[in-house]
C-alpha cells in the first residue's frame, strides 16, 4: 500500500514511544491515592485521552486542578524509568525532514517532551494538550498540527494507536495508519493497519513524501 502526503502526524504514547508499563504504574498510584474503586475507573477509556478529561470524569470539579498536577508529575517522575522508541520509529523519522512531521499528544507538554526526551526524540513540531481547547477525539490538536506545519490536512497522513485518535484524524479529514500496539486490529478503524513502524518506510518527493507500508 502506498500514501502520497505533504505531512505526517504522530500520536507519541503507542506509536513512536513505548510508555504503557508506566502509564499503569503511575495511574495505578493515582487511583489508590484518591480512593477510586477499580471498577470505577475501568469505565473510562485511558488511552489517548487528556489527563484532565479522565480526572474530570472521577473527581468533583473542585479536586480536578490538583489531581491533574499529580498524575501529571507522577508520569514525568516515571518517565526515565523505561520509556522506549516503537520498532522502526527510529528509522522512520531519520528519513523525514525536521518540517515535514510533527507529534500531536494529549499529554502535558512537560509530559511529552519528558518522553519524547527519554527515547532520544526532539520533534520540531509538538502539539500538545496545553496547545488546545479540546483535545482527541475533537479534531482539533490535528487540524492545529496541520496549520503550523503549513499543510492542507487532506495532505496529511495521521499514525496512531487509539480509537480516539483515529475519529480525531478522521474528523480533521486526513488519512490514518493505525498501529495495533495497544488496541486489537479489529478494535481499529485506519486506512492501514501495521504492528509497529517496521513496516513503514518513507521516500521524500518534491511534491512531500511517499509513503510504504509493507504487507
Amino acid at each position: 500500500m502506498r500514501f502520497d502526503a505533504e505531512a505526517l502526524l504522530f500520536d507519541n504514547d503507542g506509536t513512536l514511544v513505548t510508555s504503557l508499563e508506566s502509564v499503569l504504574r503511575c495511574w495505578g498510584q493515582w487511583v489508590e491515592e484518591y480512593g477510586i474503586a477499580a471498577d470505577a475507573f475501568a469505565r473510562y477509556g485511558l488511552h489517548g485521552r487528556p489527563a484532565a478529561e479522565i480526572v474530570a470524569d472521577l473527581l468533583p470539579a473542585a479536586e480536578v486542578a490538583g489531581a491533574v498536577a499529580r498524575i501529571e508529575q507522577l508520569e514525568i517522575d516515571d518517565a526515565a524509568r523505561g520509556v522506549l522508541l516503537v520498532p522502526g520509529a527510529a528509522d522512520l523519522l531519520a528519513s523525514l525532514p525536521a518540517e515535514r512531521w510533527a507529534v500531536v499528544t494529549s499529554a502535558s507538554r512537560r509530559l511529552a517532551e519528558a518522553r519524547l526526551g527519554g527515547a532520544g526524540l526532539r520533534p520540531k513540531t509538538l502539539v500538545t494538550a496545553d496547545d488546545v481547547t479540546r483535545g482527541k477525539p475533537d479534531p482539533e490538536p490535528f487540524l492545529l498540527a496541520a496549520r503550523r506545519l503549513g499543510v492542507d490536512p487532506a495532505r496529511c497522513l495521521v499514525f496512531e494507536d487509539a480509537p480516539a485518535g483515529l475519529t480525531a484524524a478522521r474528523a480533521a479529514g486526513m488519512r490514518t495508519v493505525a498501529l495495533a500496539t495497544t488496541h486489537l486490529r479489529a478494535e481499529l478503524v485506519a486506512d492501514a493497519v501495521v504492528d509497529d513502524l517496521n513496516a513503514v518506510s518513507a521516500q521524500v518527493t518534491a511534491g512531500g513524501v511517499e509513503i510504504r507500508i509493507a504487507g
